[in-house]
């Protein structure tokens, strides 16, 4: 049974796509942003974001044995170590106060001369990037349209009386 196994296949085998991302993400960690297809970009994004939790699990650690796992862990999945360096030792200050969230895609609108890839941006959110604000529920949305409603009704409701009046008289 393949349950709980879902990840995105790239149409490539195991070796090749543990290939990929240690690549994809290497080079995001060395230049902070990269173009690539939107199936790889969705794919890397948590690739990445895992890493990135070690390297913020490792500062956090005081104790040297659990940071140099953290570390040798994440070196096993990046396969660069001047990339995991950058990481460790700078790149993960910048996401210090975030929790979760350190990556953003966005869509070029263009496709790739060769085959009509959709492309893809993907770079790391800045650290005073404050991100969307959550909107306040679906009752929120639900008592502004009564509201809304509420003084038609009252408008409404004048004008269907005036003509039962005149029909009276």
């Amino acid at each position: 049974m393949r349950h709980n196994k879902h990840h995105a296949s790239l149409g490539l085998t195991v070796e090749h796509r543990r290939a990929v991302m240690a690549n994809l993400s290497a080079a995001l960690i060395t230049h902070g942003r990269i173009t690539t297809t939107l199936a790889k970009a969705k794919a890397l994004r948590p690739f990445v974001e895992k890493i990135i939790t070690k390297a913020k699990q490792a500062a956090a650690k005081t104790e040297r044995k659990d940071a140099i796992h953290l570390r040798r862990l994440a070196l096993s999945d990046v396969r660069d170590e001047t990339a995991v360096t950058k990481l460790f030792n700078e790149t993960y200050k910048e996401f210090a106060n975030r929790a979760g969230g350190y990556t953003r895609i966005y869509k070029l609108g263009a496709q790739r001369q060769g085959d009509a890839a959709e492309m893809a941006l993907i770079e790391f959110v800045k650290a005073d990037d404050p991100g969307y604000k959550k909107s306040k529920g679906k009752k929120a949305k639900g008592s502004k349209k009564t509201k809304a409603a509420a003084p038609a009704a009252t408008e409404a409701a004048p004008a269907a009386e005036a003509p039962k009046a005149e029909s009276a008289s």
